[in-house]
C-alpha cells in the first residue's frame, strides 16, 4: 500500500496531518477515514522505512504507529523519530502487559492503545493530544531555575539545561511547565492528568509516573537524587526547582 494524502473534510483540524503507519490495510482504512471525518488530512505508511522517509519529506502533525511492523519494530521508528522531532505519537498495540506498554511511552510515546480499539475513541485521544500541545501558554514567557541551569522558554515551547536543548517530548514538556509554574504544589496524578491531557482523557493515571521518569533522566544530574520534581509518596509529583 502506498501512502497517499487525503481530501480535507473538516474545520477544526485545518492543516493538520496525521501520518498513520500499520500494515493491517483494514485498521488503517478505517482509522484514516474516522480522522478524515474528523477534520485531519492524513498520510499512510505499511512498514517503518516508509513511514521514516515521509517524515523527512512531509510536514507531519501527529504519529499513529503500530508496534508490529514487517521490517523494523514500532519501537524502533519511535526513537528515530524521536531524534528528528518532537511531534505527539500515539502507539497501537496487541501487546497487553504494562511493562511493555510502559516501555514505550520511556522511548517517547505520549500515549497507546491496545488492540481492538475504538476508532472514536483514537479520534479523541488524537483530538485531546493536539489541543492540550498546542495550547499557547499566557504566563510568564519564560521560567529560569537555579541560576539558569533549567530554563523553559513557553513561547518557543523549548527546555534548556546547562544551556543545551532538552529534547522534550510534546506531553513530558506540557507535564514540567504545569509543575514549574506552580512551584512547591504537590499534584496529584489524577490532577496532572486533567491538566496535561483533558477531563476526557481515559487512560492510566499511572502514564504521569513514566513522564516523570524520562523527565528526570532528561534534566536531573542524578535522576535518584532529583532536584527539580520529586515524588511525594501516596499522593503524586512537586516542582522544587529554585527560582532564578
Amino acid at each position: 500500500m502506498n501512502y497517499n494524502a487525503s481530501k480535507q473534510i473538516g474545520v477544526e483540524a485545518m492543516s493538520q496531518t496525521v501520518l498513520i503507519v500499520d500494515d493491517e490495510y483494514k485498521i488503517v482504512e478505517v482509522v484514516a477515514s474516522y480522522l478524515q471525518n474528523a477534520g485531519y488530512q492524513t498520510l499512510t505508511a505499511e512498514n517503518g522505512e516508509k513511514a521514516l522517509a515521509i517524515m523527512q519529506s512531509k510536514s507531519i502533525d501527529f504519529l499513529i504507529l503500530d508496534l508490529m511492523l514487517p521490517d523494523i519494530s514500532g519501537e524502533e521508528v519511535c526513537r528515530r523519530v524521536r531524534q528528528m522531532h518532537g511531534i505527539p505519537i500515539l502507539m497501537l498495540t496487541a501487546k497487553v502487559s504494562e511493562e511493555e506498554r510502559i516501555a514505550g511511552l520511556a522511548i517517547g510515546a505520549d500515549d497507546y492503545m491496545v488492540k481492538p480499539f475504538s476508532p472514536r475513541e483514537l479520534v479523541m485521544r488524537v483530538k485531546t493530544i493536539m489541543r492540550r500541545v498546542s495550547e499557547s501558554e499566557l504566563l510568564a514567557d519564560e521560567l529560569m531555575f537555579h541560576d539558569g541551569e533549567l530554563v523553559i522558554n513557553a513561547v518557543e515551547k523549548e527546555v534548556y539545561i546547562t544551556g543545551e536543548v532538552a529534547n522534550l517530548t510534546p506531553l513530558e514538556y506540557k507535564v514540567l511547565l504545569v509543575l514549574a509554574r506552580h512551584p512547591k504544589r504537590t499534584f496529584t496524578r489524577e490532577e496532572l492528568v486533567e491538566k496535561v491531557w483533558g477531563f476526557d482523557y481515559e487512560g492510566d493515571a499511572r502514564t504521569i509516573d513514566q513522564h516523570v521518569k524520562n523527565l528526570r533522566h532528561k534534566l536531573e544530574h542524578n535522576p535518584k537524587e532529583p532536584r527539580y520534581i520529586v515524588t511525594v509518596f501516596g499522593v503524586g509529583y512537586k516542582f522544587i526547582g529554585s527560582a532564578s
